[in-house]
C-alpha cells in the first residue's frame, strides 16, 4: 500500500478493503468519484488473505493428494503412495493469496483509488481521522470493517488452540485434532486435516453439523464425514480446557454427559462477531446489534452520510453478498436505481468434501412458509448416481434437491451434495435471479453429459418427470 496525504477531500471515503470494501471502491471509481480507501491490514480484507482465498489453496491440495491416493482406480499407476508436504501446500497457500494482494493493490492504481494505510474512526459530520494524524473528508462514508473469529472463553487461543490464521499455517500435522463448530469453517478445516491424516473430532452445539443448511443435506454430510473417518459429535460443547506436555485437554458436555479428551491441536471455529470497535461509533446514529452494524436495504446506517457492507452489516456473512452489496451501495450513492439483496437468492457454500451449497429456503422452511399461507410445496430429488459424468468421474455420491411453490411454481430453494456443488449451484441461482418457473426449468437444454443435468433431473423429479431416476 502506498500513503498519499495531498489530497484529504473526496466523494467517498471506504474504511476496509476486503472484498466489500476495495469493490465499493471500485465502482464508485467507475462512477466518476474521486475515492479513498483506508485499510489497516492487507489489501484484500480476511477473505482473500486468511479466509476465503487460502483455505481453498489448501483444500484443493488436499483434492490432489486423494486423487492420487485413488489414481489406481482409474487405471494410473505410481501414484498411491502420495504423501502430504505441509509446508509446500501451506506456501502455495499463502503464494495465492500474495497474488491476489497484488491484484487488489494495482486495481487500486488502476481506477485512481487513494490508498491510506491506516485505521480510521468517524470524527464529525463527513470526517475520519485516521491513525497516522491525517484527517479525510467525505460526502459518503462506507464501513466496511468485516468480522473476525467469535472467542470462547473455555477456549483461550495460543500455542495449541488455533482461530483460523493459526490454523492455515500450521508448521505440522496434528496427530489429532479437535475442531469446534461445525458451520462451512470447521467443516473445511476439518475435510483438509483428514485428508493430511490427522485424526479429527468435530463437534458442534447444534443437532447436526452445517446447521443452516437442509436438514437432509446436513444428514448426509455427517454420513460422509464419518465414512472419511471424522469423529462427529452433535449437542456438544467444550466446557473447560487445559494444556498438558504435549497437547490440549478438554471437558466436553456431549448430551449432558461430561467426558475427557486430549488432542495435539484444537480449532476454534465457533462463529464471528463484527469489528465494530474503535470506529467512533458512539458519539454517532449507527446502531449496533449483536456486534453488527444496523443497516437498511440500501445499507444506509442511522447516521446520515454513513453506510455498512459486508460482514460487519450481519448475516449472512459471505464474499459475494459484500461484494454485491458493494455495488449496490454505490450505485444508490450515485443515485442510480437500486434494489435491496434478496437474502434468499444468495447463494451459500462449503468447500469441505464433499461440498455442500444451497440457494433459498431449506425445505423445512419452505413448509412452514406454505403453511403459514394456505399453499402446498412440490420437493424434487436426484442423486448423481445416476448422472452419467459423474459416474465416468467416479464422483457418483450425492444428491441435488429442489423446492417448489406447487401453485406457482417458484423455485423455493435449491439443495446441492457433491464435490463440485459450489460450480454447481449458481445454475438455480441464475434462475432463482431470473424468476423462472419449474416450466421455465424443464425446458431448459443442459449439455450432455455434465453434472448440470443433475439440476435438471431434480427439477423434473420435483413435478414425477425425472427421466433417469
Amino acid at each position: 500500500m502506498s500513503i498519499a496525504m495531498t489530497k484529504t477531500s473526496f466523494d467517498l471515503v471506504v474504511v476496509g478493503g476486503g472484498p466489500g470494501g476495495y469493490v465499493a471502491a471500485i465502482r464508485a471509481a467507475q462512477l466518476g468519484m474521486s475515492v479513498a480507501l483506508v485499510e489497516r491490514a492487507e489489501l484484500g480484507g480476511i477473505c482473500l488473505n486468511w479466509g476465503c482465498i487460502p483455505t481453498k489453496a489448501l483444500l484443493h491440495s488436499a483434492t490432489v493428494l486423494r486423487a492420487c491416493r485413488e489414481a489406481a482406480h482409474y487405471g494410473v499407476t505410481g501414484a498411491g503412495e502420495a504423501r502430504p508436504d505441509l509446508a509446500a501446500m501451506v506456501a502455495r497457500s499463502r503464494k495465492v493469496a500474495g497474488r491476489l494482494g497484488q491484484g487488489v493493490a494495482h486495481l487500486m492504481k488502476k481506477n485512481g483509488v487513494t490508498v491510506f494505510a491506516a485505521s480510521a474512526r468517524l470524527a464529525g459530520s463527513g470526517k475520519l481521522a485516521l491513525d497516522n494524524g491525517a484527517t479525510l473528508s467525505a460526502k459518503h462514508i462506507i464501513l466496511a470493517t468485516g468480522a473476525r473469529a467469535r472467542e470462547l472463553p473455555a477456549l483461550p487461543v495460543g500455542e495449541r488452540i488455533w482461530a483460523y490464521r493459526q490454523a492455515l499455517v500450521p508448521a505440522e500435522i496434528p496427530k489429532s485434532l479437535l475442531v469446534v463448530g461445525a458451520g462451512a469453517i470447521g467443516a473445511e478445516f476439518a475435510s483438509f486435516y483428514r485428508a493430511v491424516g490427522a485424526e479429527v473430532t468435530l463437534i458442534d452445539m447444534t443437532p447436526e453439523i452445517l446447521p443452516q443448511e437442509d436438514a437432509e443435506i446436513s444428514q448426509l454430510a455427517r454420513k460422509a464425514f464419518e465414512k472419511q473417518g471424522i469423529r462427529v459429535l452433535t449437542r456438544c460443547a467444550v466446557t473447560a480446557s487445559s494444556q498438558t506436555a504435549t497437547g490440549v485437554k478438554v471437558t466436553l458436555d456431549h448430551e449432558g454427559r461430561k467426558t475427557d479428551l486430549e488432542v495435539d491441536r484444537v480449532i476454534v471455529a465457533a462463529g464471528i462477531v463484527g469489528n465494530v470497535e474503535n470506529l467512533g461509533l458512539e458519539q454517532t446514529r449507527v446502531k449496533v446489534e449483536k456486534t453488527h452494524i444496523v443497516t437498511d436495504g440500501l445499507c444506509r446506517t442511522g447516521e446520515p452520510g454513513v453506510y455498512a457492507i459486508g460482514d460487519v452489516a450481519g448475516a449472512p456473512w459471505l464474499a459475494h453478498k459484500a461484494s454485491h452489496e458493494a455495488v449496490l451501495c454505490v450505485e444508490a450513492i450515485a443515485g442510480k436505481p437500486a434494489h435491496p439483496i434478496d437474502p434468499l437468492r444468495i447463494p451459500a457454500c462449503t468447500y469441505s468434501y464433499p461440498q455442500v451449497a444451497s440457494i433459498g429456503m431449506t425445505e423445512a422452511r419452505a413448509r412452514e412458509h406454505a403453511k403459514q399461507h394456505g399453499g402446498d410445496i412440490r420437493v424434487g430429488k436426484f442423486t448423481f448416481a445416476g448422472n452419467g459424468k459423474a459416474i465416468a468421474m467416479g464422483e457418483d455420491q450425492g444428491l441435488v434437491k429442489t423446492v417448489f411453490d406447487a401453485k406457482s411454481g417458484e423455485l423455493l430453494g435449491a439443495h446441492i451434495i457433491h464435490p463440485e456443488a459450489s460450480e454447481l449451484i449458481t445454475g438455480y441461482g441464475v434462475a432463482a435471479s431470473l424468476e423462472a418457473t419449474e416450466e421455465d426449468l424443464m425446458h431448459t437444454v443442459f449439455a450432455h453429459p455434465t453434472l448440470s443435468e443433475t439440476l435438471h433431473e431434480s427439477v423434473l423429479a420435483a413435478f414425477g418427470r425425472a427421466l433417469h431416476a
